[in-house]
């Protein structure tokens, strides 16, 4: 099938929808129709810059040509219409373009809780719980392969703040576990030797660092709350089950400590690094940070330096005991600029030039999910991208989001949907599975909707996976591959019976599409068979029953510019064994 865009601004068009009321920059920029050949293919054009080249001499802020960039700010000067052609030139880092290819993340839940039976820990326990009888890491990876994921991440530090490999800065690492097993090393070598991307987890929130003196009052709070019968939420009761062991950390998140000059690495005594520091061969960053923030720097720095390149890092922005009074305060700004310079192309979740939580753990992306976002405020200097309510709004990308007078800078932010495979994040064996058919559901509504699949898949005690989840997602991936690996569109013209339809932008050149149709022919005659708003990436149309034709077209009814289309695919679903 070839696919040809034929932008026509302000020129009528026979059949044409009519145009969507509103300010002037909601209308309709071009109506394209693509006529879709059952046979041939479509050429794809350069990767433009993402820098935002500067203003031709002579020109203003507001009336210079929009140039590609994967952010940019919105002045006091520009219009409507002149805003709505920023977003339009809002394209992906190489990074960002590169991440999106990865359509299917495996997340790996595996840690202290894996041995304690929780979802959230405290920090209080004590290192030897973690025990695991063998890592039977390449395992781990032909199971996320079976399920067709492209990149795996670890966690390799989750809220209780206990480490997966042996850090030079806290106590409370597998250092001190039965074996010493580096984790994080094992895992990242299974990975690339099976050919996968790796991505690491590194909680900013620490249970292990909490205040030793704040953390004995607290306790001794939650004991009082319970002894007068009032509920307790999670983080009170793990801390209430450990409440006579202190955290096993230094006490450094939300300890107020002073904000002074400091190097990173900071080297510790008999410190390896200290040569290669010394020479250069290793960087080293000037920073004014706190305890915590030191801390958290330092082990980012190693993650860098000791295990990568890596392709994601996963900033998670829950903190469980703010309600009882303690957070720390992290400056973000500073550890994006590290993290940048020491891999530019790695995507940050929660980061500037990274990716952003789809706003619930269920893996369903929205109906309408733009990769096109205004920020309140510089994306350099938060976390979270500067989206209102955590993300979790219907509607976070629309023109009228876009106009609003909070919205100050545009960015390239696409979705990422997270979801477990079993009920729980960690393996808990009294838990199960979700079915293939499941799964496969949420593929299209996530894949196929704009956004990324992040499918947790937790290893149990033993170090393995267990073989109902192998079996699950070895189904889920044959059903992927037995529906979209192959186009019914290619090979000799003639009808062909279809329930499925891909759509997809060419998104290094941003995403434009706004509201499309999509129509067959049969017997001479064009038919409405499906209908959407954005396209994005990827978009997935589950038609409710086949369809049989012999073209396929698709109605560009609105756009915020020339659209780039890449060929329609058509599929069969193959419902798994």
């Amino acid at each position: 099938m070839a696919s040809r865009t034929e932008p026509t601004p302000g020129r009528p068009r026979a059949h044409s929808a009519p145009r969507a009321p509103g300010s002037p920059a909601r209308r309709s920029t071009g109506r394209a129709l693509c006529a879709l050949a059952l046979a041939a293919a479509a050429a794809l054009l350069p990767v433009p810059d993402s820098r935002a080249a500067p203003a031709p001499p002579g020109t203003g802020a507001c009336d210079g040509p929009v140039r590609p960039a994967s952010q940019m700010a919105i002045e006091p000067c520009d219009s409507p219409d002149r805003i709505i052609d920023k977003a339009a030139h809002i394209v992906p880092t190489k990074g960002q373009l590169a991440w999106q290819g990865r359509e299917v993340t495996a997340f790996t839940h595996f840690g202290m809780n894996t041995f304690t039976d929780r979802e959230w820990g405290s920090g209080a326990e004590d290192e030897k719980l973690f025990r695991p009888g063998r890592l039977d890491v390449d395992q781990w990876m032909r199971a996320y392969k079976a399920a067709g994921a492209e990149q795996v991440m670890l966690t390799a530090k989750h809220h209780d703040g206990f480490v997966l490999y042996p850090s030079r800065y806290t106590p409370h690492s597998v250092a001190k576990s039965p074996g010493s097993p580096d984790v994080v090393g094992a895992y990242v070598k299974a990975a690339r030797k099976a050919g996968l991307k790796v991505g690491i987890y590194l909680s900013p929130s620490d249970g292990a660092e909490l205040p030793h003196a704040w953390h004995a009052r607290w306790v001794e709070e939650i004991r009082k709350k319970q002894a007068e019968g009032k509920p307790l939420s999670l983080p009170e009761r793990v801390a209430l089950e450990d409440g006579d062991q202190a955290p096993r950390g230094l006490g450094r998140f939300g300890n107020g400590s002073e904000v002074t000059e400091r190097t990173i690495p900071t080297l510790v005594p008999g410190d390896d690094r200290a040569a290669a520091v010394r020479s250069g061969e290793l960087p080293t960053f000037t920073v004014r940070a706190d305890d915590y923030d030191a801390y958290y720097l330092n082990q980012v720095y190693e993650l860098f330096t000791r295990y990568g390149p890596l392709d994601e890092l996963w900033l998670d922005g829950a903190n469980p005991w703010t309600d009882s009074g303690i957070t720390q305060k992290y400056n973000v700004v500073q550890w994006f600029r590290m993290i940048h310079q020491l891999s530019p192309d790695t995507v940050v979740f929660a980061g500037p030039q990274g990716a952003r939580w789809v706003g619930n753990e269920k893996g369903v992306a929205r109906e309408t999910e733009w990769s096109v976002t205004p920020s309140s405020a510089d994306p350099w200097t938060v976390m979270a991208g500067g989206l209102p309510n955590d993300s979790t709004d219907a509607d976070i990308g629309s023109r009228d989001k876009l106009l609003a007078p909070t919205a100050k800078y545009l960015q390239w932010y696409p979705a990422e949907a997270d979801v477990s495979l079993r009920p729980g994040w960690f393996h808990h064996p009294q838990e199960r599975p979700k079915t293939p058919g499941a799964l496969l559901d949420l593929y299209e509504k996530s894949v196929g909707r704009n956004a990324s699949l992040l499918l947790n898949v937790p290893p149990a005690r033993d170090g393995r996976i267990a073989a109902e989840d192998v079996a699950s997602l070895t189904a889920f991936g044959t059903a992927v591959r037995e529906t979209y690996g192959a186009d019914l569109s290619a090979g000799a013209p003639g009808p062909r019976t279809f329930d499925r339809v891909g759509l997809a932008e060419d998104i290094r050149h941003g995403q434009r599409v706004e509201r499309f149709t999509v129509q067959a022919r049969t017997g001479g005659t064009w038919t409405k068979i499906a209908e959407g708003t954005t396209i994005g990436h990827r978009r997935i149309l589950a038609l409710p029953a086949p369809v049989t034709a012999d073209a396929v077209r698709v109605v560009v009814q609105q756009a915020r510019g020339r659209t780039y289309l890449k060929p329609v695919t058509l599929h069969r679903s193959r419902p798994p064994a």
